[in-house]
């Protein structure tokens, strides 16, 4: 989770909403990333998106089967469908997202009949770094202290 939350510090600093993602198989990093959404005019630039089709690329297939994926916030419905067709084993993330998380809040999309994949899920890893990185990010677009 430290690669991620370096992911997303970097993110934040480039303006985007903090959050990082790192795909890992064993002890090896296979992509990392943060938000690019501003810099690519590419709403779907989520972190965890771009972790996975980097990833995916790396090992050559469109399956992530036996490899983890940590990111810094609860994956949004369309990431928690990514991961989902990407196969990936375990996913691991931070801060909860009552607001557009799609895994442990809203649609749950692990949770539907339709879901043709569902990881083992673990969320709070790293969740205090997490969720201060995104309050400070937030309160200093807002005007306020962090």
């Amino acid at each position: 989770m430290d690669h991620a939350l370096a992911e997303a510090r970097a993110a934040g600093d480039r303006g985007e909403v903090p959050v990082g993602a790192v795909v890992v198989r064993g002890e090896e990093i296979l992509a990392r990333a943060g938000n690019r959404m501003r810099e690519l005019s590419d709403p779907t630039a989520h972190a965890e998106m771009l972790a996975i089709r980097a990833a995916c690329a790396a090992i050559g297939s469109e399956r992530l089967s036996g490899c983890d994926l940590y990111v810094t916030l609860e994956p949004c419905p369309a990431c928690a469908g990514a991961i989902a067709a990407a196969r990936v084993s375990r996913l691991y993330y931070g801060a909860a997202d009552p607001k557009s998380g799609g895994v442990a809040q809203g649609p749950r999309i692990f949770d539907h009949p339709q879901a043709h994949w569902t990881p083992e899920v673990y969320g709070g890893i790293g969740e205090d770094a997490s969720a201060a990185l995104l309050r400070a990010f937030f309160a200093a677009r807002r005007g306020f202290p962090g």
